[in-house]
This record gives structure tokens, sequence and C-alpha cells, in this order.
């Protein structure tokens, strides 16, 4: 079993920051790209942040130059650092994996989700 859990989400006032947190646990043989996701309310999940396991980042348009991405390899952990936040941004954020569990003939990479986490952007 893998799982991801988020963490770090919260209420900040318009140009405040965040530091959002996602740790992979579980049967895990490699973690390849991890990123983040995020979905507002009446809209679809719409991409954030990719970081590959060698450390190449992509950003959304909206988020370049205010959120960076990264990722400790050692603690299967992934980061979303959120600067100048605006109400735009609240959404809630998913964290995404693509990894490599399982032993033997069922060892395979597969696609994970965390369960969200809900950031608000309010004054």
């Amino acid at each position: 079993q893998v799982q991801l859990v988020e963490s770090g989400g919260g209420l900040v006032q318009p140009g405040g920051s965040l530091r959002l947190s996602c740790v992979a646990s579980g049967n895990i043989f490699s973690i390849n790209t991890m990123g983040w996701y995020r979905q507002a309310p009446g809209k679809e999940r719409d991409l954030v942040a990719t970081i590959t396991s060698g450390g190449s980042t992509n950003y959304a348009d909206s988020v370049k130059g205010r959120f960076t991405i990264s990722r400790d390899n050692a603690k299967n952990t992934v980061y979303l650092q959120m600067s100048s936040l605006q109400p735009e941004d609240t959404a809630v954020y998913f964290c995404n994996a693509a990894i490599t569990s399982g032993r033997g003939a069922w060892r395979g990479t597969y696609d994970y989700w965390g369960r969200g986490t809900q950031v608000t952007v309010s004054s």
C-alpha cells in the first residue's frame, strides 16, 4: 500500500505565504515525478507544478514566479512554497506522484493522489 498525505494548508491573507508538504509512505521502490494540482469549487483539477526525480520543474503560467516546488528524495517528500497568494489561488491542493511499488511480477509504476489540503486566500 502506498499513501500520500498533504499538510500545510489553511487560511491566509492576500499577499501572504504558505508552504505545503506531501509525504509518500508504504511499499515504495522508487518515486518518479511528483506534483501539485489544485481544484477550485466548480472547476476542474488543474496542474500547479511538477518536479522530476532529477529536479527538473514545470509550472503553470498562473503561478510562475510566485510558487516554488521542491522535493527531498531521502524523505519521500515534495513541497510547494507559495508566495504572493491571491484569492484566485483558493482551492483544494492535491499531491500526485508516480511511484514504482510492489515486488517481482507485481512491481509496477502507478499514479497516486493524496486527499487534498484546503488553501483559502481571503481578507
